[in-house]
């Protein structure tokens, strides 16, 4: 009689174990669903509140005449605030939200490391160092975004390199992280030395508000040209997304199942630098983002990198969207977004240290 109440209770463990599987998966679709339409809802907000306020009929009606060529009745002043003002200002602030969210939930999962963002490896230090080279040497804008973009991707290179020099195969991922921050502060003592040449009254007051993070003068040229590493660095990451959840075991078990763990964190640590060094090109330092939102996505997905990755692009963007319509709107001149997001991102992460958080691996 024992052997048919063994296999019963086998038999109803398992359909329960089906069932909140099945529960489960069930939560994280209705999830990622309402996630998804996060960003839309944000994008309707910001383009009609401003100093120029539109409605959302008057923003339907110039879409409308723009796709059917109907006529149409609002002032051109409206399709100039909407087209040339909002709308790359919008997108931006989405891409680079998604940017750093991105870069930041990979090289958590990476390391290891819950207290690891995006200029871990001294990306965003380089970036700024060359924004700040480039503003000191009257370069124009674009020029001033390739040398951000190139300069983010050289402190990388530092670090990789004298990394793997150093590790010979052993702890890469610790030596990657100590040798990232003396890059890190190597590429911030250049900027205190730049700041420090720059003709106080024209070169020194742009540096330091590039420093400061905002997406005040961004055109459609800058998404252009953010869009293009944005695109190549995602695709990877999210191509490999399911073995960084093999990373997190550590790396002889990740090699024991297969997994190439060198050749994936070459591949994780590029495309994220990638992706980091053209946002902070364009919009300079913005802090705290790479930390946070991929705390507040495991939150609320969980841990597995097939949905984390997604949602922290999606609540990364929705974020520094709704900070920037706080930056533009909320007093009489703009604030800087890096101070806005250090004041928001600062004290909640004091608040998941307190009051724990939910397993990041």
């Amino acid at each position: 009689m024992s052997e048919p109440l063994i296999l019963n209770d086998t038999q109803e463990n398992s359909k329960l174990k089906n069932h909140e599987r099945k529960f489960e998966q069930r939560k994280t679709t209705y999830l990622m669903i309402i996630i998804a339409v996060m960003p839309i809802a944000a994008i309707l907000i910001s383009l009609t509140i401003g100093r120029y306020s539109i409605s959302l009929p008057q923003f339907f009606s110039v879409i409308s005449s723009k796709i059917f060529g109907h006529s149409v009745t609002q002032s051109n002043t409206i399709e100039t605030v909407l087209f040339n003002v909002r709308a790359p200002r919008i997108l931006s602030a989405l891409m680079v939200g998604a940017a750093l969210s991105v870069s930041g939930a990979t090289y958590q999962g990476l390391f290891r490391n819950p207290m690891v963002s995006p200029d871990i490896l001294g990306a965003s230090a380089g970036a700024a160092f060359g924004a700040a080279f480039g503003i000191l040497l009257s370069f124009n804008a674009l020029s001033i975004q390739i040398s951000a973009f190139l300069f983010g991707l050289l402190a990388v290179i530092i670090t990789y390199s004298i990394s793997n020099i150093i590790s010979k195969g052993n702890n890469v991922a610790l030596l990657l992280v100590l040798t990232g921050i003396v890059v890190k502060e190597l590429f911030t003592s250049f900027i205190s030395i730049t700041k420090y040449v720059a003709d106080p009254y024209e070169k020194l007051p742009v540096i330091t508000f590039y420093l400061m993070g905002g997406l005040s003068s961004v055109t459609m040229k800058d998404i252009k040209m953010l869009l293009i590493p944005m695109i190549i660095g995602v695709i990877p990451l999210f191509l490999l997304r399911w073995r960084f959840n093999v990373l997190s075991f550590g790396d002889e078990e990740a090699k024991s199942l297969g997994v190439d763990t060198s050749k994936l964190r070459l591949i994780a640590i590029l495309s994220s630098t990638l992706i980091t060094a053209a946002a902070v090109s364009i919009s300079g330092m913005i802090g705290w983002i790479g930390l946070v939102i991929p705390h507040i996505a495991r939150m609320i997905v969980g841990p597995n990198f097939k949905v984390l990755l997604p949602s922290s692009l999606l609540i990364g963007g929705t974020f520094l969207l709704l900070v920037d319509d706080v930056a533009r709107c909320a007093f009489s001149i703009e604030i800087p977004l890096g101070i806005l997001t250090s004041l928001i991102g600062a004290p909640f992460f004091i608040y998941l240290l307190v009051k724990g958080r939910r397993g990041w691996i």
